[in-house]
Parts: C-alpha cells; structure tokens; sequence
C-alpha cells in the first residue's frame, strides 16, 4: 500500500534529521576514539562502559543553547571549513555540553585535569616557551604539531602565534557561565596585541562589527590538525583556538 503524500512529506524530514544526528555521533565516536566506544543514536557509550544522553528533544533558543546544549546541539551550527568569504554569522562550536567535556577530560574544579597535563613548546625556533596542555584524546601531540607547522611560516605571519596567552585555565565563558575549553587545557589563546575579541569592541547582542587580524596560514594549521577557530564564531573571539576535531569532521562531509 502507497503512503500517502502528506504523510511522505512529513516523514522526509524526519529521517533527514535522524540521518544527520546519525552522521554527527559517527564524528564525535571517531573523533575520541580512546574515551568514546560506541553510540545506539540516542546514548553515547564511553569505553569505560559509563553512558550519557546524546539529546534532550527539547527545543531551544541560541541563549539557552549556549548555557544547556545537549551532546548533539553541539552540532546546531555546522563549523565552516577553510577561509571565511564573509563575517560570520553563526557561532559554531560554541556550544558545549559541559558533563560530556568534564567526562572525557576531568572536571578542573575538582582537580582532575592538572593530573593529565604535559610540557608542550610552544614555536620553540621562535619563542620556545612552556605551555601545559591536556594528553588526553591526543590534543598535546596535536597542539606539538600545530606548532611545528606555525614555526616555519614567515616571521611576518607567524608574528600572530606568539607570545601565547595561555592554555589550561579553570574559568567559566564570560557570557555563559559554562566552563571553557581552557578549562580541560584543550584551548590555546594566540598573541592578544593583535588579537579581536567581541567584548573588547564594546559588543552587544546583535552589535558587534567583526573584526579580525590572524593570518588565515595559522588558521589553516590548526584546522588540518583538530583545531576549530574562534574567528569564525558571529560572537567573535580570533585568539582562541580548541580541539574540537567532530566538527572538523562533519565539515567535510
């Protein structure tokens, strides 16, 4: 028997949606592979045999995505891949579950992230000072490659790189009171001379003139090893940078 069209019609975009969210926990069990074993589409499994909701089913509004994501509304906004054509008008990323986070990478508010740090050099042939940087899921040894690749561009562009503002900070995001990538030392912040942030420029919530300064070669960089770019958020932040390869992932699908 045919179904009938409307009831086609409706049905369409459900298995479209299922099939992305799908697609998305594919990305994030491929992306930690260490921590994360499997996913039945509505429960992530960790290796540890430990389980958390992929989803809420609760529809939500950019603030509220901001201060309570579920796992897959880390994915609302798709992060563009490659060079920007036009400011940003998304914040792609910047949605974070932070019980999923604190589960993979300890909560710093409890001191389980300090255990887990090692020396990176940061541009060694350049500055070659210390940051601390998680080992967990391979952000260390993907940050030593970053900045191998950055210590070899021109001393004209790489200027950018350093010196470093930091990595492993224990704080919340200023407008969200959510933990920071810093928090689980899985971020690292570039030279803030030249650096743009949307709250320095006296930004409000839907007035905020894009701005930015890091050469697109450092960008390219960090993308090609994990790295998602602050710079390409609509509540812009063109220091930062943070592991978050899943996204990476469904960008080139």
């Amino acid at each position: 028997m045919r179904l009938p069209v409307l009831l086609i019609a409706l049905l369409l975009p459900q298995a479209a949606a299922a099939q992305t969210a799908a697609a998305a926990l594919d990305a994030l069990i491929a992306a930690y592979p260490d921590v994360l074993a499997r996913h039945d589409g509505n429960t992530i499994i960790f290796r540890d045999d430990t389980t958390m909701p992929a989803h809420d089913s609760v529809a939500k509004s950019h603030a509220q995505r901001l201060r309570r994501a579920s796992i897959l509304d880390q994915f609302h906004d798709p992060y563009p891949r490659g060079r920007l054509t036009a400011p940003p008008a998304t914040d792609p990323g910047r949605y974070r579950n932070e019980a999923f986070f604190s589960k993979m990478y300890g909560d710093c508010r409890k001191g389980e992230v300090r255990p887990r740090l090692v020396a990176v050099r940061w541009l060694p042939k350049t500055w070659g000072k210390t940051v601390y940087v998680t080992q967990v899921n391979g952000v260390a040894d993907a940050l030593r490659a970053v900045s191998s690749e950055v210590d070899a561009l021109p001393a004209a562009i790489k200027h950018a790189a350093w010196p470093a503002a930091g990595v492993f900070s224990c704080r919340a995001v200023a407008d969200t009171g959510r933990l920071s990538m810093h928090s689980y030392a899985a971020a690292i912040d570039l030279n803030t001379a030249i650096s743009d942030y949307w709250m320095w420029r006296g930004g409000k919530d839907g007035v905020r003139p894009y701005r930015n300064r890091i050469p697109p070669e450092i960008v390219d960089i960090f993308e090609r090893h994990g790295f998602i770019w602050g710079g390409k958020w609509r509540h812009y932040d063109t220091m930062h940078f943070e592991y978050r390869p899943e996204l990476l992932e469904m960008s080139g699908r």
